[in-house]
């Protein structure tokens, strides 16, 4: 209870005076040193306790962790000429708590980033977010213009882009890189962790400007890529891509395929395909424009197989170049099945069966045969397992186990039926003509010395082969266009008609040629294919032959490869040759 008293001073009037209970005065003394109490211990707890969560808001609005980004590796050809190389660019983000934008500043800002001004509105609006990307790999003086803006919150960050100066020449050997520089495609992808290197990153703190006002600490320091050299001589690729392009386009192909190998060292120096795309601005990558169709693609390779049942049959012993073979009356007869020449050819000899192409011959040696010996031969040559290159999704192709061979499989096999592989495997499998029986393992990295083949032929049949191939460009052979002026070549043509559901689809084929040159001391081979060609014509002989001979003319001359043969060395005209035919 309270007690009041009246007290009076002299000359004033009287003073109330209220005294307070005892028990209250404690109480309320009690309640405002348990106040203190609970602010002290608040500022312990958020000093001390609940420090790291103020001191990461703190540093969420000034302290910035900035990506140091590592420099890509570049991919160059075997020369040094580049493939693929790392530009710088910027990119624009924000922090949308800090940004204070006009309305004249925000239709700028979209003007320059050719953006609509309501996406970048919302980009600025979401400020639960502490960092947005605007624009992405902008070149260096469109990013000055917008930090030129003067918008607090938007920053700029250096990146790298990449650049293919080849363009579509190359694409499907370089690939190409995402937005956040990472391989898609090609060695980009396959070569990501040698090419990319490693980022680094440093703590800075910045103004609301955007400025950097302090360094705090170097965090990590990056580690730039390394350079990759592949074995592409980047003129004889574009070689190959033009003169390639230009067939499929003349005989209005579905697509083509070249290859060509160092057949000293089973280096690759090109390896083109058509249709292609430019990796400098991947879209529209439909219809299997991406893939590397040298690699990733398999096919019947016709009579292109022939050389290999032939020095099979020769290194069995059972026959000889000059050893005869009836293939009259043109057709056969196993089971079932029939299988025919384009022509009536008669008695030939092995080489002849080479020259002609003879289905029949070849069927015939084949059957004479063991089927595990045929198979054999066709494993250690690389059919029906992947070269090993190292490329993604490389196909290994399909060579059946001879156990379930039966003898018309065994027979259409023997000229490149029933059997499926990719255009690098057959490339590759053409040096034991070009090492006297030894196939050599290929390679798309430049090499420091040259491969350890392995011996599948004994090497006086793989000579004896070299020279029969040499007998199917000259007249009388089925690819006199394959001739090289002032070069001796050798090689052998392929047409198959292409597998489809229930059968074999009518009117659709695949041409091929592989060769080598020069004949008497083989340089190079070159691989060549063109998918189900429309123009009217479709013989190897007649599609693929003349792309080699141009690609092989021009190859030589780069490497300036010494002539083996006069320079009337082409016995007819090209434009005067009838269409040769040969079809499996």
């Amino acid at each position: 209870m309270m007690h009041a008293m009246r007290t009076r001073g002299v000359g004033s009037k009287p003073r109330v005076v209220v005294r307070l209970p005892v028990w209250r005065r404690r109480l309320l003394l009690a309640v405002v040193l348990g106040g203190f109490a609970v602010l002290l211990g608040r500022s312990v707890y958020l000093q001390s306790v609940h420090k790291a969560f103020l001191q990461q808001k703190g540093d969420a609005r000034y302290s910035r962790l900035l990506s140091l980004p590592a420099h890509r590796g570049k991919i160059t050809d075997r020369y040094g000429e580049p493939l693929a190389i790392s530009t710088p660019v910027e990119s624009i983000w924000a922090s949308p708590p800090d940004v204070k934008a006009t309305p004249e500043q925000l239709t700028k800002l979209a003007s320059i980033l050719k953006l609509k001004r309501e996406v970048v509105k919302a980009k600025f609006d979401n400020t639960q977010r502490e960092f947005v990307y605007l624009k992405r790999r902008l070149p260096p003086e469109l990013a000055a213009q917008v930090m030129g803006i003067g918008i607090p919150g938007v920053f700029m960050q250096r990146e790298y882009r990449r650049y293919y100066p080849a363009g579509e020449v190359t694409a499907h050997l370089v690939g190409f890189t995402g937005i956040d520089d990472n391989g898609q495609e090609g060695f980009e992808l396959h070569s990501q962790k040698w090419l990319s290197g490693k980022p680094g990153s440093r703590r800075v703190i910045k103004d609301r400007q955007g400025r950097i006002v302090e360094d705090l600490e170097a965090v990590k320091v990056p580690q730039d890529g390394h350079d990759l050299t592949l074995s592409i001589d980047r003129k004889i690729q574009y070689l190959a891509y033009r003169e390639l392009a230009a067939a499929v386009e003349e005989h209005k192909a579905k697509a083509g395929s070249a290859v060509v190998l160092d057949a000293k060292t089973g280096e690759v120096l090109a390896m083109a395909n058509v249709p292609s795309y430019n990796p400098n601005n991947p879209v529209n990558l439909t219809g299997g424009r991406s893939r590397n169709r040298a690699i990733v693609d398999t096919f019947e390779p016709g009579s292109t197989l022939k050389p290999f049942t032939a020095a099979a049959a020769l290194d069995s012993g059972r026959y000889k170049p000059s050893t005869l073979i009836e293939t009259s009356p043109g057709a056969m007869r196993i089971g079932t099945a029939t299988i025919r020449d384009a022509h009536q050819q008669g008695l030939l000899t092995v080489a002849q069966v080479i020259q002609k192409s003879s289905n029949i011959g070849s069927a015939k040696m084949a059957l004479s045969m063991e089927p595990h010996y045929m198979w054999s031969i066709y494993n250690q040559v690389g059919f029906g397992s992947p070269t090993r290159i190292g490329f993604p999704g490389e196909a290994s192709g399909k060579l059946r186990n001879y156990k379930t061979w039966r003898p018309i499989e065994q027979a259409t096999m023997s000229y490149g039926h029933g059997i499926s592989l990719t255009l690098l495997q057959l490339a590759r499998a053409y040096t034991v003509f070009t090492n006297d029986g030894a196939v050599l393992p290929v390679s798309l990295l430049k090499l420091k010395e040259p491969p350890v083949g392995h011996q599948v032929y004994k090497p006086e049949s793989a000579r004896h082969l070299k020279d029969m191939m040499e007998t199917v460009i000259q007249p009388g052979g089925t690819a006199p266009r394959a001739q090289v002026l002032g070069y001796r070549v050798g090689g052998k043509t392929g047409t198959a008609h292409k597998p489809g559901v229930g059968g074999y689809q009518a009117n659709h084929y695949v041409s091929s040629f592989v060769g080598f040159a020069p004949a008497s001391n083989p340089r190079l081979i070159i691989a060549v294919m063109i998918d189900d060609p429309s123009g009217g014509k479709y013989y190897g002989g007649t599609v693929a032959a003349p792309v080699f001979s141009k690609v092989m003319a021009g190859a030589l001359r780069m490497l300036a490869v010494p002539q083996d043969a006069p320079n009337n060395n082409v016995v007819i005209p090209v434009d005067d040759l009838p269409e040769i035919k040969e079809v499996v």
